[in-house]
């Protein structure tokens, strides 16, 4: 597989203005009541030290996507060229495997039943609908082999797990002897699943 593209995501500057939401459902059609990309809160701390941050979830593009193993029509795939994990929805028969193997509560399923989801925006060969538009920068995106490219005194960790998403989280180092900014929180499994 040639490299291995994902979405970078700088916890420290996202405000949750949800424009990275807006992006993606307007230029992708997405109809009513369904979210591509949501911006989730993460809280961390006890009072009076409670800190949070957001992040910007959409599909991970897992390296190992337990949806693509889980679908019984071959209707997901993880395309060789880029890694990025596509559905082909004329072949999806709605059935929701897919669903209850993704750890992340990605698939998304409409009016018509079948699945969808984040898919990179590859038709418009462009960047991404969701991290142009973005006013804080919070957003960005590349290989997960070169890292991103905005680490200048920011602390670079991929998110984990079985699947191996393909998400790169960027916060500022705690500052020693702060125990406030050590505390601010990363999206971990909860922070991730939420809903």
């Amino acid at each position: 597989m040639a490299k291995q593209l994902g979405f970078y995501i700088d916890v420290s500057r996202c405000i949750q203005c949800r424009t990275c939401e807006v992006a993606c459902k307007v230029t992708r059609h997405v109809e009513p009541g369904i979210k591509w990309r949501k911006v989730v809160e993460t809280c961390a701390g006890e009072f009076p030290h409670i800190t949070r941050s957001f992040f910007s979830k959409s599909c991970m593009h897992c390296a190992q996507p337990a949806c693509v193993a889980a679908c019984p029509t071959g209707a997901i795939r993880k395309r060789t060229e880029d890694g990025i994990v596509v559905v082909d929805r004329e072949k999806c028969n709605g059935c929701r495997e897919c669903l209850s193997a993704c750890p992340f509560d990605v698939p998304k399923f409409g009016a018509d039943g079948t699945m969808q989801k984040c898919d990179f925006c590859i038709e418009s060969g462009e960047v991404p609908a969701c991290v142009a538009p973005c006013p804080a920068e919070a957003l960005h995106y590349g290989t997960m082999e070169d890292g991103p490219p905005l680490t200048t005194n920011k602390l670079a960790v991929k998110l984990g797990g079985p699947t191996s998403p393909s998400v790169i989280i960027l916060r500022h180092p705690p500052v020693i002897g702060d125990d406030f900014s050590a505390s601010m929180p990363l999206p971990d499994d909860t922070g991730v699943h939420s809903r």
